[in-house]
């Protein structure tokens, strides 16, 4: 078995939360979502992060609007709708039971 694929399979399947999450605290810049993933360790390129954007997008959990840069063509900075926030809220409790789980279930001893 391959550790890495396990472990590339690991983050994204938490990728479309730390995103949500990310966005929760204020409208942010894909440039900015990708350094706090890379700070996180969870690096992730351009070529993954927009297509996901765009599919949370259209599944009605972020918008987006634009704003002019000085130093280049205008930013998309991205938010959380209301359904986004919902989502998310629920993100958060399935999270904290899988934690819960998986703690329980890597930390118990078997009795005998």
């Amino acid at each position: 078995m391959n550790i890495e694929r396990v472990k590339s399979q690991m983050r994204k399947g938490v990728l479309e939360y730390c995103i949500l999450s990310i966005i929760s605290k204020e409208e942010v810049y894909a440039s900015d979502i990708l350094a706090t993933l890379k700070e996180a360790k969870l690096i992730v390129v351009e070529g993954t992060l927009y297509p996901l954007l765009t599919r949370l997008k259209n599944d009605g959990l972020l918008n987006y609007r634009w704003e002019e840069s000085t130093s280049g063509p205008p930013r998309k900075y991205y938010g959380l709708t209301e359904m986004g926030q919902k989502f998310l809220t629920e993100m958060d409790t399935t999270w904290d039971e899988l934690v819960t789980a998986v703690t329980t279930t890597t930390t118990s001893k078997t009795k005998k």
